[in-house]
């Protein structure tokens, strides 16, 4: 073989080489760019997600704590005017009258607790203000999870040999980052009212 021919042989093995080495380098980091973009996408549906719960959460939340709060409400506040009917009687009849209206106003608690020894509007709040918490905390590190998510996204499309790659696939930075609102630093508002 002649010198030319092998030369020939070389330079277009070298070439070959070369274009494997940059085909692959594309293929490798638009895969990556790629995996990470759906990583926001999947981020952000995260953030949608732990939303949802809280706003089908907090509503329920609210409404049984309500519930119960009312009942145990109720029975208190009878407890309390037959005790003061108690201590205002004067002749041993309204003294008598009146124990037996504080008798029968206790008898409600009395069942409750037997029948829920547990059951206490304090209780429930306890959890209601656990489950506030655990929500906003769930939300939050969705958040935080997202801001990262293209954090890494945009990393990997700015360093280069992933920026040229870029700019040929079409990976635009993503500057959709999570900034909390300006009124978010006011407490959330509960209301137990009608």
């Amino acid at each position: 073989m002649r010198k030319g021919t092998i030369a020939a042989i070389a330079v277009v093995v070298i070439l070959l080489l070369g274009v494997l080495l940059v085909g692959g380098s594309y293929v490798s980091a638009r895969n990556s760019m790629a995996v990470k973009s759906n990583g926001v996408d999947e981020a952000s549906s995260e953030i949608g997600i732990q939303l949802q719960r809280r706003a089908d959460l907090i509503p329920n939340l609210v409404s049984t704590v309500k519930q119960y709060a009312k009942v145990e409400t109720q029975i208190i506040t009878a407890i309390a005017q037959a005790r003061s009917g108690l201590l205002q009687a004067q002749t041993p009849n309204e003294k008598l009258a009146a124990n037996d209206r504080l008798n029968t106003a206790i008898l409600p608690l009395l069942r409750m607790q037997e029948n829920y020894p547990d059951l206490k509007s304090n209780q429930q709040f306890l959890r209601l203000e656990d489950e506030l918490s655990g929500t906003e905390n769930r939300i939050a590190v969705a958040r935080r999870r997202y801001n990262q998510s293209i954090l890494d996204y945009n990393n990997t499309i700015s360093v280069f040999p992933n920026s040229v790659w870029a700019s040929i696939g079409g990976f635009q930075k993503k500057t959709g980052y999570f900034a909390a609102d300006p009124g978010s630093t006011a407490a959330p508002k509960v209301d137990f009212g009608s």
